[in-house]
């Protein structure tokens, strides 16, 4: 990647191996001053891409942020599995401490929210502006407001 490519990115905020590079090295160290640094440096860096990661949320793998993390809110409970592709605008929320446990492979559209305690199965598309707030099982499609479930995919 050239040189302008990297700066271009940087600038409007799509380069984000540095924040998952902070999110990692800050997941693998012990509660302390080291910890309480990394989490606000890693707080300032979400902040300054325009979303919010909280330091407790459990990210398997690195997510697949296509626009950055451009109005993207992850409570700090949340849980999300590996391989999973994640529009912009897209909330990730918490009701009395419960926040969403999304398995693995799944695609969420832009502007879906998720919320409370729900567990959302692997392989599930969740549509744009989805709001869910009941378990969804595995292989599904989830479209509309209230959610509807389209049913397994084959």
């Amino acid at each position: 990647m050239s040189i302008r490519r990297k700066i271009i990115d940087y600038s409007r905020g799509n380069d984000l191996d540095y924040f998952w590079r902070l999110y990692r090295l800050q997941q693998r160290t012990d509660e302390g001053l080291i910890h309480d640094v990394l989490t606000f440096m890693m707080s300032r860096c979400a902040h300054r891409h325009g979303g919010y990661i909280g330091p407790d949320a459990l990210i398997k793998g690195r997510a697949t942020l296509p626009h950055g993390l451009h109005g993207i809110f992850i409570s700090r409970y949340a849980q999300i599995g590996v391989n999973c592709l994640i529009y912009q605008n897209v909330t990730i929320g918490e009701v009395n401490r419960k926040a969403p446990v999304i398995g693995d492979d799944c695609l969420i559209g832009a502007g879906a929210v998720i919320i409370g305690g729900v567990k959302v199965g692997s392989h599930v598309r969740i549509g744009a502006g989805a709001v869910v707030s009941t378990d969804i099982p595995d292989g599904c499609t989830v479209v509309s407001q209230p959610v509807r479930i389209m049913g397994e995919m084959k």
